[in-house]
């Protein structure tokens, strides 16, 4: 393991290296730039795009075959794929243009309101870098979602449906460079909970995290190949590449709350079933969701990672809204509460 962790740190070291001395970095009229979409949903009046644009790089499908090797060479393309802040990025929909900045970050986001769905076709938006201008420009489409209901499931999702081991740098970190979303495991049972919480898929569901957007793709795949139904992911906008790549997933989980709150604002008469787990802190965020929002929270699942100590336990049992609360240890007991409780009629 010692010798492993070793070629791991000369990769990385290597990759790091050829950043610093430039040949990433730059952009000029040869380079390839892009905007990679990660959201556009809404309600029957508004809607929310969000993406980011970077220097398009080159990077293999993932496979279940990849062995860590693979994976750790993907992580580190992944991660030091440059971002360009500042950019320009011209957003048509419906007929209509629409012109946003990047961040320093490179991300941007856009809301729409007066814009009912059409009833003809599916709504495709589409995006394209209009500012650094350059030869390759590509340009990216999208299908916008729209979600009605009255009721929605919001989840996180590292060590709630996805093992992290959050609470464990260095596992954490191992995890994150040298599996693929093809290799990732999942907690067992997640597929069947989440199946039976969302009424088999007919309940939206949006997922919340303090993953980094450079995860945006590995989530998406991770869900799709394990069964788990699908809805927008709503990552952290902060950038993460291979300088502080072990800070993906942790710092100021206050994001989290931020999303809830855009989801809430988004859906003002759905209700909502929220899930987490007690490593991080969800049961706190969830809480202040409930007390901001009266009426708006059904239930709160909450995973139990690890053994929870005395003081912990009670810093849960008084948390606002406790009566909403539901602890439990593995999927099958989560479905036996849905159902003894007749939580989804």
């Amino acid at each position: 393991m010692k010798n492993l962790l070793i070629v791991i740190c000369l990769i990385f070291a290597f990759i790091l290296l050829y950043q610093i001395g430039g040949k990433l970095m730059s952009i000029n009229k040869q380079d390839k730039i892009k905007v990679e979409p990660f959201l556009a949903f809404g309600n029957d009046r508004d809607v929310f795009f969000k993406g980011r644009v970077i220097k398009a790089y080159t990077q293999k499908r993932p496979s279940s075959r990849n062995n860590w090797f693979s994976n750790i060479i993907s992580a580190a393309k992944r991660y030091s794929g440059s971002s360009v802040p500042l950019a320009k990025v011209e957003i048509t929909f419906q007929e209509k243009s629409y012109t946003v900045c990047t961040d320093e970050n490179g991300v941007f986001e856009l809301q729409i309101g007066d814009s009912k769905p059409s009833t003809e076709q599916n709504e495709l938006v589409t995006f394209q870098v209009v500012e650094p201008v350059t030869r390759k420009s590509l340009i990216a489409h999208m299908e916008v979602t729209r979600y009605s209901g009255s009721m929605g499931v919001i989840s996180d999702i590292d060590d709630t449906i996805i093992i992290s081991h959050s609470t464990d740098i260095g596992k954490k970190f191992w995890l994150s460079i040298s599996k693929n979303a093809y290799t990732r495991r999942p907690l067992p049972g997640v597929s069947e909970f989440y199946k039976k919480i969302t009424d088999d898929k007919s309940l939206p569901i949006f997922y919340v995290s303090s993953s980094d957007w450079s995860l945006f793709d590995l989530i998406k795949d991770f869900l799709r190949y394990r069964h788990i139904p699908e809805g927008p992911i709503l990552l952290k906008d902060k950038h993460i590449n291979l300088r502080n790549i072990w800070k993906s997933g942790g710092g100021d989980h206050s994001h989290k709350l931020q999303k809830i709150e855009l989801l809430m604002e988004m859906f003002p008469k759905m209700q909502f079933h929220l899930i987490g787990d007690s490593g991080q802190h969800d049961p706190e965020i969830y809480a202040q969701v409930i007390q901001d929002y009266p009426g708006r929270v059904k239930n709160v699942f909450v995973r139990i990672v690890g053994k929870l100590d005395a003081s912990r336990e009670s810093d849960l049992k008084s948390l606002h809204g406790f009566e909403h609360f539901h602890f439990f240890e593995s999927s099958e007991e989560a479905i036996e509460i849905v159902e003894k409780e007749s939580i989804i009629n």
